[in-house]
This record gives structure tokens, sequence and C-alpha cells, in this order.
């Protein structure tokens, strides 16, 4: 693959449209050291040569997952901090607003780049999902999406599929959705530096990108996660290999260096974890990144001085905060939640003498996409035919519920309805199933009691249970030994798992103790694990109930990748249509779990 940037095709910006309310801010700058002159110009009436400093706008936004329409419930809120102490929660989300705010943020801006960090598609709604994302790249070529990186999701189906989702040219199986019109692909590139082919030894897809105006030159480099293969089934990077990101990063920096870019930024689909989930959280106090833990804070403290920005996601966190490069300098590292709820606002000013950001110079703030502002009709359109096309798959009622089944918890209601349902099929499968496990990371969104079309309350329609579980994993059995069983849930808070618990939800039954006051495999009391009341026999032999993606031993629990007697069942959204069907009606709707089968110490 050539190093040399591929021109991409770029639709002229021949309309703007005003919006009637900024979003809220939160700012996480560097010292203000802002040199003069920083206009567009910097000149006297009558002169031509622009001035030496150039304000870039950076709009940037994160782990999109096709979320067109406004998510649902805790999916679709953030957590704002008031003055006095106290926080609110604000509705967010929704690209018929996103693409308002971002289009009335650019007014004025006539140097004014847009970035994204990776999961842009995957692990979506139906809308999107149930056409390969198609609908999503159209949504983003409408928002004037200027480059993005790769994210573990883009891998979901596989490195073809989203070579078609860049280039174009319609589904090899499913083929082309609307009549007489071939899907045209991403009108921005997609950046995977780190992400080669087994083979060439070469990335898939282009490494870097650099946007230009008017002299000024800016370098995007995009990478994923080096643990992409960890959290994405094994048939999505076959042929594969992930390098570790701040050696890709490094190498490319230098690439462009000798090109005559020394504007950098990287977009690295891997993140960090705020002490607070305020979007508005001041994560430099006391100090520039004080506030701030995880992957990210490594990654930054060894990425080349090179780079002046990073732009990040993976985390689904909000932050704006400043990290000390190698040498000592504080940088400016970003993300802006998920599903379209926020986009960043960064201010690059671009020093036209050296070709470098002036980085004492640059400010960040998180931006909350609110709905009280128009919605862009383009956009509107858009979702209008998609969910004509998807109506009469996604608007069959599958269940009925009482109250909304939330997502979120160490363990939630939705993980418990999963688990059970998994449970349930499995048993049909073979009456010997003991339990079944699922993993947090499969579980998408909440189910809501308040109807989101014409189905009325409580409906649980096939749209919604596809947004809870996307992935059309398979039900997957398995035998292990109850001391493999245990090995299972200890590695939930060790090994990769160590620093951010995966804590599995469990089906009902099954019952223990985890103690996040204690360090390491100690924090499962290991002698608390029971089912149905009685110990867990480490002799014993247990049939257990997983999706294909932990039965391969993803998300770190390779044990599970190591049990004996497999049977393959049908996909995990079928099993809970299934069950929600048996044990709900309109007259008899199903309650949301208790979620108490853990016993969180904390």
């Amino acid at each position: 693959m050539s190093a040399t940037p591929h021109p991409f095709r770029r639709r002229r910006r021949t309309t703007r449209f005003l919006a009637a309310a900024a979003g809220v801010a939160t700012v996480g700058a560097l010292v203000a050291a802002m040199p003069a002159s920083a206009g567009e110009t910097g000149k006297k009436p009558g002169h031509q040569k622009p001035g030496r400093y150039q304000d870039v706008q950076l709009l940037s936004f994160n782990d999109l997952h096709g979320n067109l329409e406004p998510p649902a419930g805790s999916s679709g809120r953030v957590t704002e901090l008031q003055p006095d102490g106290t926080s609110k929660t604000i509705d967010a989300g929704g690209v018929e607003y996103l693409a308002t705010h971002l289009r009335q943020a650019r007014e004025g801006n006539k140097y004014s780049v847009t970035a994204a960090g990776g999961d842009m598609v995957g692990a979506s709604p139906l809308i999107s999902g149930l056409f390969h994302d198609e609908p999503t790249i159209e949504a983003l070529n409408k928002l004037d999406l200027d480059v993005t990186s790769v994210g573990n999701h883009e891998f979901d189906e596989g490195a073809k599929e989203l070579g078609r989702l860049q280039k174009g040219g319609c589904h090899p199986t499913d083929g082309c959705y609307v009549e007489g019109k071939k899907f045209k692909g991403a009108d921005f590139p997609y950046l995977a530096a780190n992400v080669l082919d087994e083979k060439t030894k070469k990335p898939i897809l282009k490494p870097y990108w650099v946007w230009k105006k008017n002299g000024v030159k800016v370098g995007f480099i995009g990478v994923t996660l080096e643990d992409t293969p960890g959290v994405v089934s094994a048939e999505g990077v076959k042929g594969l290999k992930f390098k570790d990101e701040v050696e890709t990063i490094n190498k490319y920096a230098k690439e462009l260096e000798k090109q005559g870019v020394k504007s950098v930024v990287a977009l690295i689909h891997e993140g960090g974890l705020p002490a607070s989930a305020a979007y508005n959280y001041d994560c430099d106090s006391p100090g520039a990144g004080d506030g701030i833990s995880g992957p990210i804070v490594d990654i930054a403290k060894n990425v080349t001085p090179k780079v002046d920005a990073l732009v990040t996601g993976h985390t689904h966190a909000a932050y704006a905060c400043t990290i000390n490069d190698p040498s000592g300098k504080p940088r400016m590292v970003t993300s802006a939640a998920s599903f379209g709820r926020l986009y960043t606002d960064t201010t690059l000013t671009y020093d036209r003498w050296t070709g470098d950001i002036a980085r004492t110079s640059v400010a960040s703030a998180n931006h909350v996409v609110t709905r009280t502002v128009p919605k862009a009709t383009d956009m509107t359109e858009l979702i209008t035919k998609w969910n004509t096309l998807a109506a009469p798959i996604g608007n069959k009622p599958i269940g009925y519920i009482s109250g909304d089944i939330s997502n979120v918890g160490t363990e939630s209601p939705i993980g418990d309805l999963i688990a059970d349902a998994q449970l349930a099929y499995g048993k049909e499968l073979d009456p010997e199933t003991d339990l079944a496990l699922m993993n947090p990371g499969g579980i998408r969104a909440p189910l809501t009691f308040a109807a989101k079309g014409a189905e009325g309350d409580g409906v649980v329609t096939y749209a919604e249970g596809f947004t809870v579980q996307p992935f059309a994993n398979t039900v997957n059995l398995q035998n292990f030994t109850g001391a493999q069983l245990v090995q299972v849930l200890k590695e939930q808070v060790t090994g990769v798992n160590a620093a951010s618990p995966k804590v599995l939800q469990i089906s009902k039954g099954l019952t223990y103790t985890l103690d996040l006051t204690k360090t390491g495999a100690d924090r499962v009391v290991a002698d608390s694990v029971k089912l149905n009341g009685a110990a867990i026999d480490p002799a014993a032999t247990y049939r257990v109930a997983t999706n294909s993606f932990l039965a391969g031993g993803g998300d770190g629990f390779t044990t599970l990748g190591h049990g004996t007697g497999d049977l393959v069942g049908d996909d995990d959204l079928a099993a809970l249509e299934k069950y929600l069907l048996a044990n709900s009606s309109a007259t008899n709707p199903i309650a949301p779990p208790a979620a108490d089968r853990i016993t969180v110490v904390k």
C-alpha cells in the first residue's frame, strides 16, 4: 500500500444551517498563551498575505454505533454537574440534532475539519444494523465527516465488509437495498494504521490522511486498540494483525514530518475512565490528567511529542483533559462519550512559520447534542427512508414489559433477563443445561416501557430487541467443571479485566459474592458461588449456555474457550424473542428482574 495520502471524494459544503441554541459546554484547556493575530489572516486591510497564526476548528465525536435515531433510556442521556455540586440529566443524541449542532458550530469557521474516533458502525440499532450499516455511512457523508479511525466494531463483519463500507458496492449476500441504487461507500477515509494484512504486512486501509487549506496542513493518523482480537469474534479479525498503538503512531508521525506535515492529530480507538460520569467533570483537577485513568493515559504519555492532540474513544466516556507527553509538555486528550450524545470542539492554533500547532493555545470543550434545536431535514428524510424499509420486520411485537428494564449496574435487570432467556433456550436444546452467562458488552441498550412508535407502552418490538442484542451471536452449550466455572468468574476481575472488571450477567439460580474491596481473584469469594443454593462442586460437570463470542474466549474469558461437548444453537436475539413471547402477554407483562443474584461489596 502506498503511503501517499489518497484523494478521497469530497462534497462541496454549499449550505450551512443555523441552529437555535449552542450545546452546553465543558472546557478542558491548556494554560492560555494565545499568540497574537490568531484570526483567519491577522493582516491589515489591503494586505493579502495571511498572518502567522491560524485557528483551526477540530470537531470530533466517537462511538456512534449506528445510533441514527435518539437512543432510548439512559443511553440517550448525559449527566451534567451543576455549580452547586448537584447533577442533572439531559436528553441527548440523534443524528437529526447532531447534524444541526455541527453545522451551527462550523458557522464562521472557514478552517474547520471534522474527525471521529472509531466505532461509527457495529452494534447498531435495527435501522442501521439490518442494512449492514449502509444508512450510517450515508448519514456520516451528510454530516461532512472528513476522516475517522477504525474501531473494533468496524471489524464485526470482517475486513472485506469494512472495505465495502469504504469503497462502496452492494452487499455480496443481501444485494442492493434501494432498487436501482448502488451503495456508494464513505466520502471520508477510514484510517487503519495498526491493522495489517497478515500476508502483505501492510495496513488494510490508509494509515493517515492530510487535511489542507490555504497552506495549512494537519495530518491525521488512525489506530484502533491493539486488543481488538480480544473483543471481536475470531471470524471478524481473521487474517489480520493488530500492532501496538504507540509504536504505530510514532512511526507515521515521523513519516508525515518527512512529507512536511508537522501538525498531527492521532485518532485512537482506545480510551480512558474519568473519575466522574458527568460530561463536564474537570479531569484536570487538581492537576493535569489527575482525574482520568485507563489505557489512554499510558498511550498519551508515550506517543511522540510530534502529535499535537489525541481524539479517543472505546470507553464511551466523556473528557477533555491534558496529559503530559514524553517531553513533559501538556497535550489535549478528548472523548465525546458515545451514541452521538456529545461532540468535541477543539481549537488548534496553527503556526504558518513553523507548520506546527502552538500547543500552549490548544483549547477543547465537549458540547451536548441537545434535542432542543431544529432537526436537520436531510437527516429526517434519511431516517424515514430506512425506517420504511425496516418497518415490516422492526415493528413486530415480541413481548411485553411492565416497566423499564435497565442496562445499568454491575448486575443489570436486562442482563438477568437475557441470561434467563439463554438458560431457557439452552434447556430446550439440552435439558441438562444448568446455567447461562452473558457478557455485559453484548448488551447495547435497555428496554424502555414508553412506546417508541405506535406500538403502545410496554410493547417490546423486534427493533427494540435488535438494539439490545445486535450481534447475531449464536447460543452455544459447553461442559465445564465446577473448578473451571469458578475460574471463569475470577477472570472477570483478573488478567486483561483486572483494571476494568467485566462482570458477566448470570441466570437465575446462580449466586455469589463479589468483594470489590479486595484485589485480584480474591474479589470473587470462592465459597460463595452456589447454584440453586448448593455450593459449586469443583469436580462436577456443569452444562453452560453462552453466546458464541464468549464460547470463543472473548473479553478475556479464556477458560470459556476450552469447554467440551459443544452444541451450537440459534442466534441470541431469537432466544430472547422466544423467551419474551413464552413468558409475557399484554395482560401479564414481564416485570424488571431484581438484579439481586450477585452480592456486591464495595
